[in-house]
């Protein structure tokens, strides 16, 4: 992932979450750029490519609403 990004700009992080109880690779990560401009232009190239067989969805994360958790309202 970290690869195919890095065409359009500095790569900071990649994250590819896991699912707790099985440890496997949930299907999306989480890609940080260095700069909205290389952020944006990442986005405009991948967003609809094909990677591995699948099509990509590439846009920037929105923040969590409610705080996220599990915390089951304690």
């Amino acid at each position: 992932m970290r690869e195919v990004f890095s065409e359009y700009g500095k790569v900071s992080r990649v994250s590819l979450p896991t699912d707790r109880e099985t440890g496997r690779k949930r299907g999306f990560a989480f890609v940080d750029m260095e700069s909205d401009a290389e952020e944006d232009a990442a986005i405009a190239e991948l967003d609809g490519a094909e990677w591995l067989g699948r099509e990509l969805k590439v846009n920037k994360a929105k923040p969590r609403e409610g705080g996220g958790g599990r915390g089951n309202g304690r």
